[in-house]
């Protein structure tokens, strides 16, 4: 990366306010909350180049640049901006009350190299820094919030800290990012019982344990709150406490009204707090580009340094310019249909008949289309003929929707029953946007929907890599349109309510919108397909698999909670023992979590000899420089590395796992997503179960928790050597495609080509190199990567890379031409037609060009091998039921498929498996080398592995 990152430009706002210019908006962001936030939100990260400690600065940039963002979008957005920090320990509070914050420990030793970081990072953002000695945050905040306030402008604290809560006001509010929500007086009173004006005083009552603030013993919020209602201010309280009829509470506030009118010193906020900056001097403001630059690349954020360049949020997704034609028509969401009785459905459903087309959606109380429930279905046949049928919407809180009438409603069996013909319907064209997800739920109250399109998908062909693919960001593209956003209905935060309760006024709105919108997308993006030459990609490879994806979701796979339960357990016995040998292998106890105390157990007391230092100059422990120390006989540093896998393990596997299985069904219900990746590979969330690990004993351990049910195997069919088999054939590697012809050992073939070494008893660590250079070629290894990850000197690497490339002339020519491919046009393509665009090739950035060269060569092999098992998956449903097998497809994991079967047909099962797979590029790419898969069956996944 150069000086020279493409930034976007921030939001397009007032720079300062005139006297006869708008009122001032101004965000201030509780930076200090932010650091926090971030270092326990995220797994310790250290830098690769020296392992200095930065997960915090990654999290708290990623969180800034996503406010920015969204900022961006606002059309009330600020106008002013600054991060506000503690500037130490020690304020004026402490001259008050010398016990104050006495027992809040220390920070973590790994963060504390991070707080100067952070700052740092804030002034590359381009956003004022600021902080004042002597003064907390929180005092910052409120004078700047009482300045601004007080001259007729606006403020959003950007923070959750309770504290901040006594400044709300009119003009005065909060947010809370993570939450998406907004704090106001409402939220306020909420919370404390009583409103912002009297916070403090109900504060100063019940104290604050983590600032070790007194307050009143035994006082907690409610009491507190129902006292200041009751007296209406502290003083006033304290001057009748001698009336208080219960004695305990009486006696309490008189002997400690003194303790209590010092805690409302130490909770009040300071609004006359001298101000570091003058608040013209918080004009929002553009990054300077090539500082930006230098801070992402001494951080080595380079993931983040991608979607800054590209102005998004997302990676790869710069927001697009709107392309709607000037005379689309607009949509008028207040002239839609609420249908709530038999007639005047069955009257819609005729309409869709006739039309011969017709867009749905559905509308849930769950993300899940495993569990969700149906609240209700939207139909549209024509532009601005839409409905909305609701089946399953209640009251809430008592309180009808908008009046008594609303709850009138088909009921739900009567509504599938009636509707189920005509979404089944072969001459009834459906069109829906993430079909996936309606059609998983629909199936679960027995409607198959098709035929069916989907809008979501027809983008992602058209258009994967250049911008997101969800309904808002397509309908703001293409019809000029902003959607009616959920929050708009259902609220957000904690406030947010189900959509069974939404008012059917506006959800009828909300929900019709949907199918409008997206049988308007249907007609605007449908005929760009066969133009673009992507019709095949998008009829053969996206548009059938969102059904086979939507059952695999439904069944979800048996996951045995005891095993994991039992894996916990154990993982925390094993971690007390590692502790405990690493600390008589140091002769004391030591945090080790905590890097700096490792590096002191290391270097200066066992003065072991440092491998790399950290920019602070401290001696870097990180898994790398462990691993070396391993490696050369030290018995610490093992123990260290063991310990480290097994609390990854427990806190990212073994413990998650067992909260996402299902109640119901006792399965685990991941969710698929076929639209996340540019190169058409699928992923997967809530669990992602493509990220079990299987390269370590322990990992495998946690695979042996998903099994079959009683009676059933596991069967797992993975692809062999997928990606190095489509790279020979791709760029005709006579070496390597006469090894996979005469199915030897591709790994030692290619390690007796580079160093002349007979295959024949060839040396494991020969192999293991040649086999690392194999898959690093696939990815764009670079010698620096491939010197990490063999643990030679970087030249020794560069020379088996130039090695390989001569005896691989190929291999080399083959990079070459997908990189000219894609600096010509900005994209490369899979053996399929699928389009894989590449917009960072036209960065300003060389370390973005540079990106663009590692993808082109790879997306065409990685989005080949993709495509290559979506085409086995779309056809695996049909071929087992030919052969009457009742096995079914379960999971999708990279290159591997899982399925579940009757124990009694698990090898007629394999064979159809096996063939499927195998043959699933024909006729359309007939490889030059066979594609091999690998099969077994077992009680557990891992077993079958």
């Amino acid at each position: 990366m150069t000086d020279t990152l493409d930034t976007a430009p921030l939001p397009d706002l007032p720079r300062t306010p005139t006297q006869d210019g708008p009122p001032v908006r101004l965000f201030l962001v509780d930076g200090s909350g932010y650091i926090f936030r971030a270092y326990h939100a995220l797994p310790p990260l250290t830098r690769k180049s020296d392992g200095l400690p930065i997960g915090a600065v990654s999290g708290f940039c990623n969180m800034l640049w996503k406010l920015l963002v969204e900022m961006r979008a606002q059309v009330d957005g600020p106008t002013h901006l600054a991060v506000i920090f503690d500037h130490s320990e020690k304020t004026f509070r402490n001259a008050l009350y010398d016990q104050y914050k006495a027992h809040r420990p220390p920070p973590p030793e790994d963060l504390i190299p991070q707080f100067p970081l952070v700052r740092e990072a804030t002034r590359a953002f381009g956003v004022p820094s600021l902080e004042l000695p002597g003064y907390e945050a929180d005092d910052l905040i409120a004078a700047y919030a009482c300045k601004v306030r007080d001259a007729g402008g606006e403020v959003t604290i950007i923070s959750s800290d309770k504290d901040l809560m006594q400044l709300v006001g009119d003009r005065v509010s909060m947010l809370d990012t993570m939450k998406n929500l907004k704090i106001g007086r409402e939220q306020v009173i909420e919370k404390f019982g009583v409103p912002p004006e009297k916070v403090v005083d109900v504060q100063a009552l019940c104290g604050d344990s983590v600032d070790n603030v007194p307050g009143a013993p035994g006082i907690g919020i409610k009491t507190a709150a129902q006292l200041i209602n009751e007296y209406g201010d502290l003083d006033t309280l304290l001057a009748r406490a001698g009336e208080i009829k219960q004695p305990k509470r009486r006696e309490t506030l008189i002997n400690f009204a003194d303790q209590i009118r010092l805690s409302r010193q130490l909770v009040q906020l300071d609004c006359d707090t001298p101000l570091p900056a003058a608040i013209d001097d918080l004009a929002v403001a553009e990054p300077e580009p090539a500082v930006l630059a230098a801070f992402l690349e001494e951080m080595q954020f380079r993931s983040l340094a991608r979607r800054v360049s590209a102005g998004d949020a997302a990676p790869s997704q710069p927001a697009p310019e709107p392309r709607a034609a000037p005379e689309a028509p607009a949509i008028d969401v207040n002239g839609y249909a609420c249908v709530r009785d038999v007639a005047t459905l069955e009257a819609w459903i005729e309409k869709a008949r006739a039309a011969g087309i017709v867009a749905f959606d559905t509308e849930t109380d769950a993300l899940s289309s495993a569990s969700a429930g149906l609240c209700g279905v939207s139909l549209a046949v024509a532009p601005g003929q839409a409905c909305y049928i609701p089946l399953a919407h209640e009251e809430m809180d008592g309180l009808a929707l908008d009046a008594p009438s609303d709850l009138t409603q088909i009921p739900l069996p009567i509504a599938i029953e009636l509707l189920k013909p005509m979404l089944e319907d072969p001459a009834v064209l459906k069109i829906a946007q993430n079909a996936k997800y309606d059609l998983a739920v629909l199936s679960r109250y027995g409607v198959r929907v098709a035929p069916v399109e989907d809008t979501m998908l027809i983008s992602y062909v058209l258009e994967a890599g250049l911008h997101g693919h969800g309904m808002d960001e397509l309908s703001r593209l293409w019809l000029n349109h902003e959607p009616i956003p959920f929050k708009q209905v259902a609220g957000s935060g904690k406030s947010q309510k189900s959509f069974k309760n939404v008012e059917l006024k506006a959800a009828t709105c909300y929900a019709a919108e949907d199918a409008d919108v997206t049988l308007r997308l249907y007609e605007v993006l449908k005929p760009k397909l066969a133009p673009a030459g992507l019709s095949t990609v998008y009829e053969t490879l996206e548009r059938p698999l969102a059904a086979v994806l939507a059952d695999m979701e439904v069944a979800g796979i048996a996951v045995d909670p005891e095993h994991l339960r039992r894996l916990s357990n154990d993982f925390s016995l094993r971690m007390a023992e590692f502790e405990a040998k690493a600390h008589g292998l140091a002769g004391r106890p030591f945090n080790l979590g905590s890097p700096k105390q490792v590096g002191e157990i290391l270097y200066q007391e066992m003065g072991l000899a440092p491998k790399r230092t950290t920019a602070s100059g401290a001696s870097s422990t990180d898994a790398s420089v462990l691993e070396e120390l391993a490696a050369q006989g030290h018995e610490l540093p093992r123990v260290l590395l063991d310990w480290r896998q097994l609390s990854k393990l427990k806190g990212t596997y073994t413990d998650a796992l067992v909260a996402a299985i299902a109640p119901d069904t006792r399965r685990v219900h991941t969710s698929f997503a076929l639209a996340a990746t540019t190169t058409g590979r699928l992923s997967s969330s809530d669990p992602n179960l493509q990220n079990i690990p299987i390269r370590t004993e322990e990992g495998r351990k946690i695979r042996k928790a998903f099994v079959a049910e009683p009676g059933k195997v596991l069967i797992s069919a993975d692809y062999s050597q997928i990606e190095l088999r489509i790279l020979a054939h791709m760029g005709d590697i006579p070496q390597l495609k006469r090894a996979f012809l005469d199915g030897l050992d591709i790994h030692a073939m290619t390690a007796s080509e580079m160093f002349g070494v007979p295959i024949e008893g060839m040396p494991a660590e020969t192999r293991r190199r040649a086999k690392a250079i194999n898959f690093g070629i696939v990815y764009g290894i670079s010698a620096f990567g491939l010197a990490n990850q063999l643990s030679i000197p970087q030249d020794e690497a560069g020379a088996y890379i130039r090695t390989y490339f001569d005896r691989f002339p190929g291999i080399r020519d083959y990079m070459d031409a997908e990189k000219a491919k894609v600096r010509s046009q900005g994209f490369v393509t899979t053996l399929f037609g699928r389009k894989v665009n590449i917009p960072e090739v036209g960065a300003k950035a060389a370390g973005m060009r540079a990106f663009a060269d590692r993808a082109a060569i790879n997306a065409p092999i990685q989005g080949t091998a993709a495509d290559v098992i979506r085409r086995a998956m779309i056809r695996m449903p049909g071929a087992l039921a030919a052969e009457g097998l009742e096995a079914r497809m379960l999971l999708q994991v990279h290159d591997e498929l899982v399925f579940e079967a009757p124990e009694a047909e698990a090898e007629a099962a394999i064979a159809v498996i096996k063939r499927v797979m195998e043959t699933a590029s024909e006729p359309a790419v007939a490889f030059s080398v066979p594609l091999v898969v690998e099969a077994r069956a077992a009680a557990n996944w891992d077993d079958a592995h």
